[in-house]
């Protein structure tokens, strides 16, 4: 694994974010001594699609977006003899919301260096939707919502086979981010199984459909989760697979950049 870039980087523009300057993750990339560096602002979310969050945060906004693009293109220029800045998106995958995010991706592709499809949003059997790493209260009232927990993990990576398999046009991510992200509160809600089985299934429609995997630290630094997303023997797994994988601190703050990248050597 190329560990000297920090592939899954977010900026100023995020709402949940911090206010640290793109020039300040940069320097901070610099100091730590990588080569690339990608950033992955959340892309707005489809213009009819009502965030579910409490706080309505959960993507850049539409009116940000043209500001963001510039703003990652003046870094690029600025920066280029020192470190690779690539402007990308972290994509959210929403199951209904397939047509909305290709007309995004057909506009805005290519601007697109680099970019992560994720899925944070899962649809309920009411036709609403949930987030599912807002806080540990809100994933309290999902489990609620879906019955058990068991019921949100199998929700959860059936939407990640979607995503994996959905046809988003020529500008669809080619890496799936965070694809455990779903264990960011398991050891305050455990379930029975540890889903490898599920896992390496996906691995499998990941390889298939020749997409790389984000090897996400910011698991290592929740409370209730403690490990990678996805953990080492999943990762090790996607190896053996062929599937590239490209290590991302998910930082929101400039001092976090490669945060977690010697916790593992593969």
């Amino acid at each position: 694994m190329n560990m000297k870039g920090d592939y899954h980087v977010h900026t100023p523009f995020c709402p949940h974010g911090s206010n640290d300057s793109i020039e300040m993750y940069i320097e901070e990339a610099i100091k730590k001594d990588m080569k690339e560096l990608s950033f992955t602002e959340h892309a707005p979310l489809p213009i009819d699609f009502q965030d579910p969050t409490p706080d309505q945060d959960s993507a850049m906004s539409w009116e940000d977006l043209d500001a963001y693009i510039e703003n990652i293109e003046k870094a690029k220029k600025q920066y280029k003899s020192q470190i690779k800045i690539n402007l990308g998106f972290e994509v959210d995958y929403i199951e209904g919301y397939e047509d909305a995010t290709t007309s995004f991706l057909n506009q805005y592709g290519h601007y697109i260096d680099d970019a992560i499809l994720s899925v944070h949003m899962l649809k309920t059997s009411d036709y609403n939707y949930v987030c599912i790493d807002f806080s540990s209260e809100e994933f309290a009232q999902i489990i609620q919502k879906f019955g058990s927990v068991e019921a949100v993990y199998d929700k959860y990576y059936r939407t990640i086979e979607k995503a994996i398999i959905s046809d988003l046009g020529a500008y669809k991510p080619n890496r799936i981010g965070h694809l455990t992200l779903i264990h960011k509160y398991q050891r305050k809600y455990a379930v029975d199984q540890r889903y490898h089985v599920t896992i390496e299934r996906l691995l499998d429609l990941i390889q298939k459909h020749q997409l790389e995997l984000d090897v996400n630290t910011a698991g290592l630094y929740k409370e209730e989760c403690l490990e990678l997303y996805p953990p080492l023997p999943i990762i090790k797994k996607a190896i053996q697979k062929g599937i590239q994988c490209k290590p991302g601190s998910d930082s929101h703050v400039s001092k976090t950049i490669a945060r977690g990248f010697d916790e593992f050597k593969i």
